[in-house]
């Protein structure tokens, strides 16, 4: 179990992945509010979630690319039981599956923030928001495009 710091609790720390060599750099990039995501040397073909082999060519020369945060909304769930002390007071909440622009079925799950439930759709553009979600801890979330973003 994680020793949490003096003054904090289970319901003031969301869950924080623990991750092996080959995620790191995502969560690295992360916290430097950029999305980076696998991309083969060989053939440009984008890898996520993060393994160690291109799905495409097999290849097995991939480094990480910095990527737009751009995408629509692929789809989507109200989440509305809590699965951990600190989603309790955050309910109800949006589960989502982002496509990003970079390429077709290029995916990731996420949350989306900034708008209701009845505010959404399949297919609507979406742009990322960084959130820090406990002390030091950032996810990328994603938010309905701005205009200036939907249009470029």
């Amino acid at each position: 179990m994680l020793d949490l710091p003096a003054g904090l609790t289970a319901a003031s720390v969301p869950p924080v992945p623990d991750p092996g060599p080959l995620a790191r750099f995502f969560w690295d990039a992360v916290s430097e509010r950029r999305l980076d995501i696998l991309r083969c040397d060989g053939c440009g073909h984008y890898v996520h979630y993060p393994r160690p082999v291109c799905d495409r060519c097999l290849g097995e020369s991939l480094a990480p690319s910095t990527v737009s945060g751009r995408g629509t909304l692929y789809a989507y769930t109200g989440v509305v039981q809590a699965f951990h002390p600190y989603f309790v007071d955050k309910l109800p909440y949006v589960l989502a599956v982002v496509e990003l622009e970079e390429q077709p079925g290029l995916k990731v799950t996420t949350n989306m923030v900034d708008a209701g439930y009845d505010e959404l759709s399949c297919g609507m553009p979406v742009e990322v928001d960084f959130r820090e979600v406990g002390p030091g801890f950032v996810l990328p979330m994603f938010k309905p495009a701005t205009p200036e973003e939907a249009n470029r």
